[in-house]
């Protein structure tokens, strides 16, 4: 599969062009810059424009096979000159957003409130492009580096960044400059700022779900808004982990049946790819709990675990089979964290509601409302 390039990887090579024609006077279609992953990046220059003081150019970007929502965005990089000679002698490059880059409003991310959403990787990135410009063109005064991405507004509304309080555009992102494809460690990235974010906020439980299955019934029954919680997607191990390394006290976990059912046989990342044993789990605590011989044949026939649930409706043992499970899911989740963080589980379905609850549950959530 094809990888692709970060919109860092995209500056950087855009704000190299545009240094070099800024202070060459020649045009550049074309330029190189090497990736902190070590992988060259080959990048074409588009919408070249000059003025006196200033050049602006484009790279457009390209995710390759990654799904990526920014692939096609227009990254442009303008440099212009602020002073042509420092006193020291020291040359000086300035970073700024422009149109289209988004700029944090709240605590916990890479860079400060106030700042435009250019991490860090990519600063440093556009810094050693074009101070490598400037020492070839023996220039050693300031120069003013401003990203914009015309799309940027648009796109922004497709991505996490409204969730994470980046607002006016997306964020200019890439810790090893490419993008691999269908990369899992973007999400995993994402999950652990947003959960960083709640740490800088003085929450001291990670709230965390797969997703927005049940938000009716967390809102009505315990008026709690599931967008409160941090989407965990299907690395449920992985958020344990991330919450343990970034210091929370407690986590409370509240999912689907569909998706925790699969952490009670220890399954870690709950993606079908990963494993489908829902039926089967289902069956085997259905017989543990006294199923019959039919029912349990029935539950392997289903199609989805709420289909499941009514079977073990019908045989009477829904309690015991749902304790039965949450058990299994607890001794996973806890072995996951090896003691080092208090865990709370709530199981449910979009039909039926409750299934399951950790005695500590109904507390976790009081804690999460306040806090």
């Amino acid at each position: 599969m094809k990888y692709g390039f970060t919109t860092g990887s995209c500056a950087a090579a855009g704000a190299k062009a545009a240094a070099f024609m800024l202070l060459s006077g020649l045009e550049k279609s074309s330029i190189k810059i090497l990736t902190p992953k070590g992988i060259e990046f080959n990048a074409e220059i588009v919408d070249i424009c000059r003025t006196e003081n200033a050049v602006s150019c484009a790279v457009i970007k390209d995710g390759g096979d990654d799904p990526d929502v920014t692939t096609g965005a227009h990254i442009v990089s303008k440099v212009s000159i602020e002073s042509e000679k420092n006193e020291n002698e020291k040359t000086v490059i300035k970073i700024q957003g422009g149109p289209g880059v988004g700029t944090v409003t709240k605590p916990g991310l890479d860079q400060k409130v106030g700042e435009a959403a250019i991490n860090t990787v990519p600063r440093n990135m556009i810094k050693k492009e074009v101070l490598e410009v400037c020492s070839l063109m023996d220039f050693n005064g300031t120069l003013l580096v401003e990203i914009s991405v015309p799309e940027g507004i648009e796109l922004a509304e497709k991505t996490f960044n409204p969730r994470l309080g980046i607002k006016g555009g997306i964020s200019i992102l890439g810790t090893s400059g490419i993008v691999e494809p269908m990369s899992s460690q973007a999400i995993l990235d994402t999950i652990k700022v947003e959960l960083n974010q709640h740490k800088a906020f003085g929450k001291k439980i990670a709230a965390v779900t797969p997703g927005n299955y049940g938000q009716d019934f967390m809102l009505k029954t315990y008026d709690y808004d599931l967008d409160k919680s941090v989407k965990c997607s299907n690395f449920i191990g992985n958020v344990i982990d991330i919450a343990i390394e970034l210091g929370f006290e407690k986590l409370l976990l509240t999912g689907h049946i569909g998706k925790l059912i699969k952490v009670s046989g220890g399954i870690m990342n709950t993606h079908s790819k990963e494993g489908d044993c829902r039926m089967e789990l289902m069956s085997a605590s259905a017989i543990r709990c006294g199923c019959s011989l039919d029912g349990a044949k029935n539950i392997l026939e289903c199609v989805t675990t709420e289909d499941a649930v009514s079977i073990l409706i019908k045989e009477n043992i829904l309690k015991e089979v749902m304790k039965d499970v949450l058990d299994r899911i607890m001794f996973f989740l806890n072995k996951r964290a090896g003691d080092k963080i208090e865990i709370g589980c709530m199981i449910y379905s979009n039909q039926f509601g409750l299934l399951a609850k950790t005695e500590n549950a109904e507390d976790l959530i009081r804690q999460c409302k306040v806090m």
